[in-house]
């Protein structure tokens, strides 16, 4: 059985959130959950959050045990894009981009 737990528009960029999914993807979910909680990056703790919110969705949801649950799919998309302008010299003006993410991790408990 599947179990998919979703977080849209977070902030964050999806090319450096998908340096951290790949990291999880297809492992147990104690070994994951310990890669995250230890890695330095701002998407280790947003993916940290949504893998544990999965991993309670399948224990209260369908009944699964949290040891024979692995990550099965994680991803990390593209959601819109904040456009910001800042002032430079002479009028002219710069554009900032504040990407956000929206990331889906699956868990299963079949190997």
């Amino acid at each position: 059985m599947d179990v998919t737990a979703r977080l849209r528009y977070a902030r964050l960029s999806p090319q450096k959130g998908r340096l951290v999914a790949d990291q999880i993807r297809g492992l147990p979910v104690e070994d994951a959950v310990d890669v995250l909680r230890f890695s330095p990056r701002k998407a280790a703790r947003v993916l940290h959050k949504v893998l544990e919110s999965a991993i309670a969705n399948a224990e209260h949801n369908e009944g699964a045990d949290i040891d024979e649950l692995t990550v099965k799919t994680v991803l990390v998309d593209k959601g819109p894009v904040h456009k910001r302008w800042k002032p430079r010299a002479r009028g002219r003006v710069n554009r900032i981009e504040k990407p956000t993410s929206h990331v889906t991790v699956t868990v299963s408990d079949q190997a």
